[in-house]
């Protein structure tokens, strides 16, 4: 048994709440404000957003509007409705303290409202709203101690929740948009190594591009700094996973990027998001490291040939060459950079490495205050890590 909350949006019976106040369930009750009890069915979920809408039978059911995104500010005086602790049909109120929080862990897409409106466990899915009584955004977390209200709740934004119901409602599913790649943040040694201006705030900087994605064929390359999107800022990789994903599919979409120093204007058409596919990782105990002395920020690394034996063990696909990182030295600047045992070294410097020859070629040759950029390949994921001298 689990209780939530949840809100009519449409006079025919359809409800918005959270995907995890329905997630696995056999039987839905909905009880209404007139104390009516009303069997449901889910219409359609979305765990990536944390959003359902399910639907209970009905004619000309009292409904609540929605607000406009671009009219909600920090500050506003907001209502948090639903049954916290069971306690049905009750409001706290409060202000929205923030907007556009991301990398809080609780869903994949995530650009919550922040608000100190008392949020506690069975107001998830209930509706947050103005003081003209239309939805600004869904609730759905806490951020607490101890399991009650700290001041600190999210809530999913109403232009998201609108775009998800609408999409559930029609379809049954949600489709997003996808531009197959993989994007990581600009640390400030790699915004350096990647010539971003000083003055530039934000970008991401693409790692790889799938061979079989709307990217592919020279459109994006595996480097380049992705600046602007449709005309707006990229502020980080949260903010373009969620402005990509509400991308209708077939959008001829304009790009900014930096690649190698010079900034390009180019345009690509948005695919279908595929569905996820889950990467296995390697366990294995690495064999002696066979590398030669180092006196550079390189010099924290073991490594070694990758074998058929190691590529098997590390579950590496067959299109990727490079040398095996055996060990990560204590203290080192490449324990500082994030370097890990089982890193596939693809690149140094944008030098390809294809084998221990290559690397012991191009390793020597870096200087021992020199910035080292290394593109790797870890548990399927390729990505690129800036190596600062000690």
């Amino acid at each position: 048994m689990s209780a939530g909350s949840g809100v009519i949006i449409s006079p025919e019976g359809y409800i918005v709440t959270n995907n995890h106040v329905v997630e696995e369930s056999t039987d839905i009750t909905v009880t209404t404000f007139d104390g009516k009890e009303h069997p449901a069915k889910v219409v359609g979920t979305d765990p990536k957003t944390d959003l359902a809408v399910i639907k209970i039978e009905g004619d000309k059911l009292p409904f609540i509007e929605w607000s406009v995104q671009e009219s909600i500010r920090v500050g506003d005086l907001v209502l948090a409705v639903g049954s916290p602790f069971g306690l049905t049909s009750s409001v706290t109120m409060g202000i929205i303290s923030a907007m556009g929080r991301g990398n809080v862990g609780i869903t994949e897409y995530e650009d919550f409202i922040q608000t100190d409106a008392p949020i506690n466990p069975g107001n998830s899915g209930g509706p947050l709203v103005n003081m003209a009584g239309e939805i600004v955004g869904i609730n759905t977390a806490i951020f607490s101690r101890t399991g009650g209200s700290e001041g600190i709740g999210f809530a999913i934004p109403v232009d998201i929740v609108q775009d998800i119901t609408s999409s559930l409602i029609k379809t049954g599913r949600v489709v997003r948009g996808w531009m197959g790649i993989a994007i990581q943040e600009l640390s400030p040694a790699l915004a350096q190594s990647f010539q971003l201006p000083e003055s530039h705030q934000g970008g991401v900087l693409i790692s790889e591009v799938n061979e079989k994605g709307p990217s592919a064929g020279g459109i994006l390359q595996r480097g380049d700094v992705l600046l602007e999107y449709r005309g707006k800022k990229v502020r980080d990789v949260n903010h373009l996973r969620n402005i990509v994903a509400r991308t209708p599919v077939g959008s001829e979409v304009e790009l900014t990027v930096l690649r190698n120093g010079e900034q390009k204007k180019l345009t690509m058409t948005v695919g279908e998001r595929p569905t996820d596919e889950m990467l296995a990782s390697g366990k294995g105990l690495a064999p002696p490291a066979t590398t030669e002395k180092l006196d550079n920020v390189l010099a924290g690394l073991d490594v070694a040939p990758l074998t058929d034996e190691r590529r098997k063990q590390l579950n590496v696909p067959e299109d990727v060459a490079g040398v095996v990182v055996n060990e990560v030295k204590p203290g080192s600047a490449a324990e500082s950079a994030g370097l890990q045992q089982g890193d596939i070294i693809q690149e140094v410097n944008r030098e390809v490495v294809k084998s221990l020859d290559d690397y012991q070629r191009v390793a020597p040759m870096i200087k021992k205050e020199e910035l080292v950029v290394l593109f790797l390949s870890r548990r399927g994921n390729n990505l690129f890590v800036a190596v600062n001298p000690e």
